[in-house]
Protein backbone atom coordinates (compact mmCIF):
# COMPACT_ATOMS: atom_id res chain seq x y z
CA UNK A 1 0.00 0.00 0.00
CA UNK A 2 1.26 3.44 -0.58
CA UNK A 3 2.00 5.50 2.08
CA UNK A 4 -0.15 8.30 3.06
CA UNK A 5 1.34 11.68 3.02
CA UNK A 6 1.46 12.69 6.49
CA UNK A 7 0.07 16.07 8.07
CA UNK A 8 2.16 18.88 7.81
CA UNK A 9 2.46 19.95 12.04
CA UNK A 10 5.41 21.00 13.44
CA UNK A 11 7.30 21.98 10.68
CA UNK A 12 10.31 24.37 10.99
CA UNK A 13 9.40 27.61 9.05
CA UNK A 14 12.33 27.05 6.63
CA UNK A 15 10.67 23.74 5.50
CA UNK A 16 7.22 25.21 5.17
CA UNK A 17 6.11 25.77 1.47
CA UNK A 18 7.80 29.23 0.66
CA UNK A 19 3.59 30.63 0.12
CA UNK A 20 2.96 29.57 3.73
CA UNK A 21 5.88 31.22 5.74
CA UNK A 22 4.81 34.54 7.64
CA UNK A 23 7.67 36.40 6.34
CA UNK A 24 7.13 35.82 2.63
CA UNK A 25 3.37 36.17 2.74
CA UNK A 26 3.93 39.77 4.42
CA UNK A 27 6.23 40.80 1.82
CA UNK A 28 3.84 39.51 -1.34
CA UNK A 29 0.71 40.48 0.63
CA UNK A 30 0.70 43.02 2.96
CA UNK A 31 1.28 42.43 6.99
CA UNK A 32 -2.76 42.92 6.79
CA UNK A 33 -3.32 39.83 5.69
CA UNK A 34 -1.57 37.64 7.98
CA UNK A 35 -3.26 36.03 10.79
CA UNK A 36 -2.24 37.26 14.65
CA UNK A 37 -0.12 34.13 14.99
CA UNK A 38 1.66 35.02 12.02
CA UNK A 39 2.15 37.80 13.14
CA UNK A 40 4.08 37.39 16.30
CA UNK A 41 5.72 34.57 14.60
CA UNK A 42 7.42 37.02 12.93
CA UNK A 43 8.53 38.91 15.90
CA UNK A 44 9.54 35.81 17.77
CA UNK A 45 12.26 34.76 14.83
CA UNK A 46 12.25 31.38 15.35
CA UNK A 47 11.51 28.48 17.80
CA UNK A 48 12.97 25.58 19.20
CA UNK A 49 13.90 22.20 18.84
CA UNK A 50 10.37 20.84 19.37
CA UNK A 51 8.17 23.66 17.63
CA UNK A 52 8.09 26.49 14.91
CA UNK A 53 8.07 29.67 15.67
CA UNK A 54 4.70 29.50 14.22
CA UNK A 55 3.40 26.68 16.15
CA UNK A 56 4.87 28.85 19.38
CA UNK A 57 2.71 31.65 18.32
CA UNK A 58 -0.25 30.04 18.34
CA UNK A 59 0.13 28.57 21.83
CA UNK A 60 0.61 32.23 22.98
CA UNK A 61 -2.53 33.37 21.52
CA UNK A 62 -4.27 30.30 22.88
CA UNK A 63 -2.89 30.96 26.03
CA UNK A 64 -4.12 34.46 26.83
CA UNK A 65 -7.05 34.35 24.14
CA UNK A 66 -6.55 37.92 22.22
CA UNK A 67 -4.32 40.55 21.31
CA UNK A 68 -5.57 42.21 24.41
CA UNK A 69 -5.30 39.46 26.71
CA UNK A 70 -1.64 38.88 25.63
CA UNK A 71 -1.03 42.82 25.79
CA UNK A 72 -2.03 42.77 29.48
CA UNK A 73 0.63 40.24 30.02
CA UNK A 74 3.72 41.42 31.80
CA UNK A 75 7.19 40.20 31.10
CA UNK A 76 7.44 37.15 34.27
CA UNK A 77 4.30 36.26 33.25
CA UNK A 78 5.45 35.94 29.48
CA UNK A 79 8.48 34.15 30.48
CA UNK A 80 7.07 31.40 32.60
CA UNK A 81 5.42 30.01 28.93
CA UNK A 82 7.38 27.40 27.86
CA UNK A 83 9.63 28.10 25.27
CA UNK A 84 9.67 31.79 25.77
CA UNK A 85 12.80 33.09 27.33
CA UNK A 86 14.21 36.71 27.97
CA UNK A 87 14.45 37.47 24.14
CA UNK A 88 11.08 35.97 23.40
CA UNK A 89 9.06 37.87 25.77
CA UNK A 90 11.24 41.41 25.28
CA UNK A 91 10.67 40.78 21.20
CA UNK A 92 6.45 39.97 22.23
CA UNK A 93 6.16 42.76 24.44
CA UNK A 94 8.35 45.77 22.14
CA UNK A 95 6.36 44.67 19.25
CA UNK A 96 2.98 45.06 21.30
CA UNK A 97 4.16 48.63 22.50
CA UNK A 98 5.00 50.32 19.31
CA UNK A 99 1.76 49.50 18.03
CA UNK A 100 0.23 51.27 20.95
CA UNK A 101 2.75 54.06 20.78
CA UNK A 102 1.87 55.10 16.85
CA UNK A 103 -2.00 53.98 17.56
CA UNK A 104 -1.88 56.73 21.18
CA UNK A 105 0.48 59.79 19.08
CA UNK A 106 -1.39 62.67 19.09
CA UNK A 107 1.20 64.13 16.74
CA UNK A 108 -0.20 61.43 14.34
CA UNK A 109 -3.57 63.14 13.95
CA UNK A 110 -4.35 66.52 15.01
CA UNK A 111 -8.00 66.42 14.01
CA UNK A 112 -9.75 68.50 17.10
CA UNK A 113 -11.13 66.86 19.53
CA UNK A 114 -15.04 67.70 19.73
CA UNK A 115 -16.81 64.71 21.99
CA UNK A 116 -15.73 62.09 24.72
CA UNK A 117 -15.37 59.61 21.56
CA UNK A 118 -12.46 60.89 20.23
CA UNK A 119 -10.72 61.35 23.74
CA UNK A 120 -11.11 57.18 24.04
CA UNK A 121 -9.67 56.95 20.07
CA UNK A 122 -6.73 58.25 21.22
CA UNK A 123 -6.78 56.96 24.43
CA UNK A 124 -8.66 53.95 24.86
CA UNK A 125 -6.25 51.00 23.53
CA UNK A 126 -3.90 51.84 26.37
CA UNK A 127 -5.70 53.00 29.10
CA UNK A 128 -7.76 49.91 28.96
CA UNK A 129 -4.57 47.35 29.22
CA UNK A 130 -3.55 49.50 32.38
CA UNK A 131 -3.37 47.50 36.03
CA UNK A 132 -3.24 50.40 38.07
CA UNK A 133 -5.33 53.64 37.75
CA UNK A 134 -3.19 56.41 35.82
CA UNK A 135 -4.37 59.82 35.78
CA UNK A 136 -3.38 61.87 32.30
CA UNK A 137 -3.93 65.54 30.95
CA UNK A 138 -4.84 66.14 27.47
CA UNK A 139 -3.82 69.33 26.21
CA UNK A 140 -5.38 71.34 23.62
CA UNK A 141 -5.20 74.29 21.74
CA UNK A 142 -7.05 77.25 20.67
CA UNK A 143 -8.48 74.93 17.81
CA UNK A 144 -9.39 71.87 20.42
CA UNK A 145 -6.63 70.13 18.82
CA UNK A 146 -4.47 67.60 20.91
CA UNK A 147 -1.16 69.47 21.91
CA UNK A 148 0.45 66.62 24.20
CA UNK A 149 -0.99 64.12 26.72
CA UNK A 150 0.82 64.32 29.98
CA UNK A 151 0.54 61.61 32.43
CA UNK A 152 0.28 62.92 36.06
CA UNK A 153 -0.84 60.24 38.75
CA UNK A 154 -0.21 56.68 39.04
CA UNK A 155 -2.25 54.79 41.47
CA UNK A 156 -5.86 55.78 43.41
CA UNK A 157 -7.35 58.67 42.10
CA UNK A 158 -8.81 60.38 44.68
CA UNK A 159 -9.37 64.31 45.44
CA UNK A 160 -7.35 63.87 48.77
CA UNK A 161 -4.39 63.13 46.68
CA UNK A 162 -4.75 64.96 43.49
CA UNK A 163 -3.23 68.58 43.95
CA UNK A 164 -4.81 71.09 41.09
CA UNK A 165 -1.15 72.81 40.63
CA UNK A 166 0.28 69.46 39.18
CA UNK A 167 -2.76 69.03 36.86
CA UNK A 168 -2.33 71.88 35.13
CA UNK A 169 1.12 72.96 35.50
CA UNK A 170 1.77 71.30 31.82
CA UNK A 171 -1.04 73.46 30.43
CA UNK A 172 0.50 76.67 32.14
CA UNK A 173 3.56 75.61 30.46
CA UNK A 174 2.19 74.65 26.98
CA UNK A 175 -0.02 77.89 27.34
CA UNK A 176 -3.17 75.04 26.72
CA UNK A 177 -6.10 76.70 26.33
CA UNK A 178 -8.15 73.59 27.48
CA UNK A 179 -8.01 70.12 28.59
CA UNK A 180 -9.49 67.27 29.45
CA UNK A 181 -8.96 64.78 32.04
CA UNK A 182 -8.45 60.60 31.74
CA UNK A 183 -7.91 57.99 33.91
CA UNK A 184 -8.79 54.67 34.00
CA UNK A 185 -10.66 52.08 36.26
CA UNK A 186 -9.01 48.85 36.23
CA UNK A 187 -11.65 47.03 37.50
CA UNK A 188 -12.93 47.48 33.38
CA UNK A 189 -16.29 49.13 34.80
CA UNK A 190 -15.62 53.18 33.92
CA UNK A 191 -19.04 54.04 36.10
CA UNK A 192 -18.18 57.46 38.28
CA UNK A 193 -17.25 57.19 41.72
CA UNK A 194 -18.33 59.73 44.70
CA UNK A 195 -14.19 60.64 44.33
CA UNK A 196 -14.37 60.86 40.50
CA UNK A 197 -16.86 63.62 41.22
CA UNK A 198 -15.40 65.30 43.79
CA UNK A 199 -12.06 65.28 41.68
CA UNK A 200 -14.01 66.85 38.84
CA UNK A 201 -16.04 69.15 40.56
CA UNK A 202 -12.02 70.71 42.15
CA UNK A 203 -10.59 70.68 38.58
CA UNK A 204 -13.32 72.84 37.11
CA UNK A 205 -13.18 75.05 39.75
CA UNK A 206 -9.41 75.47 39.64
CA UNK A 207 -9.49 75.86 35.38
CA UNK A 208 -11.22 78.81 35.95
CA UNK A 209 -9.43 80.76 38.05
CA UNK A 210 -6.20 79.65 36.19
CA UNK A 211 -8.61 80.40 32.30
CA UNK A 212 -7.94 77.26 31.27
CA UNK A 213 -11.25 75.31 30.37
CA UNK A 214 -11.39 71.79 31.57
CA UNK A 215 -14.17 70.40 28.44
CA UNK A 216 -14.31 67.20 30.26
CA UNK A 217 -12.92 64.36 32.67
CA UNK A 218 -13.27 60.19 30.90
CA UNK A 219 -13.18 57.35 32.49
CA UNK A 220 -11.52 54.32 30.55
CA UNK A 221 -13.17 50.77 30.92
CA UNK A 222 -12.66 48.30 28.98
CA UNK A 223 -13.79 48.18 25.33
CA UNK A 224 -16.15 45.02 26.17
CA UNK A 225 -18.33 46.64 28.90
CA UNK A 226 -19.37 49.99 28.55
CA UNK A 227 -15.98 51.69 26.96
CA UNK A 228 -15.87 54.58 28.60
CA UNK A 229 -17.73 57.65 30.73
CA UNK A 230 -18.15 60.73 30.17
CA UNK A 231 -18.60 62.98 33.13
CA UNK A 232 -19.70 66.05 31.17
CA UNK A 233 -22.01 64.06 29.69
CA UNK A 234 -23.46 62.80 32.53
CA UNK A 235 -23.44 66.09 34.31
CA UNK A 236 -20.61 65.04 37.22
CA UNK A 237 -19.21 67.62 38.47
CA UNK A 238 -19.43 70.30 36.08
CA UNK A 239 -22.50 72.33 37.21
Amino acid sequence: MPEEPQPRYNLRISEMPSDERPRERLQHYGAQSLSHAELIAILLRMGNNRESALDMAKRIIARYGTLRGLARATFNELIQMDGVGNAKAAQIQAGLELGKRLRNDPRQDRRPVSKPEDVFELLGDEMSLLTQEHLKVVLLDTKNRVMEVHEVYIGNVNSSQIRASEVFRAAVKANATSIVVVHNHPSGNPTPSSQDAAVTTDLVKAGKLLGIDVLDHVIIGHPDEKGFVSLKEQGIGFG
